[in-house]
């Protein structure tokens, strides 16, 4: 498996893989929550608070959406989605890192969650 993605801003074209990515993602860190019954509303979050809040950067492998990041104007990190199948590389940590840079006054998480940031590969000593 390579890890190549190349980063680029969220497009409206990608609304549909986004979510898609989302659903897989929390259903994989989650698997006792039924996340197909949250996509309308998780749809209807997506498209009316964050797309138009935030900056959202996404991960592109090969036409195909590896992870994306959203951080709002006020630095928080609402969220950090990355394929299961990239879990434990370096893709999570360079979505941070584009927060970063997009967020110089620094990022603040609405909720850490240990379950995804372990799964993501992200350690403690990274400030979350």
């Amino acid at each position: 498996m390579t890890d190549v993605f190349h980063l680029r801003p969220y497009r409206t074209e990608d609304e549909d893989a986004a979510i898609a990515l989302w659903q897989h993602t929390w259903q994989q860190t989650y698997p006792d929550i039924d996340f197909a019954a949250r996509v309308a509303w998780w749809r209807e979050r997506w498209c009316n608070e964050l797309v138009p809040n935030a900056t959202i950067t996404v991960a592109e492998q090969a036409g195909a959406l590896g992870g994306f990041v959203t951080i709002d104007r006020k630095g928080y990190l609402d969220q950090l989605v990355v394929a299961p199948d990239h879990w434990g590389s370096k893709l999570a940590e360079r979505l941070v890192n584009e927060a970063k840079r997009l967020s110089p006054d620094g990022i603040t998480l609405l909720k850490r969650d240990e379950v995804t940031l372990n799964r993501l590969g992200i350690p403690k000593s990274r400030g979350f």
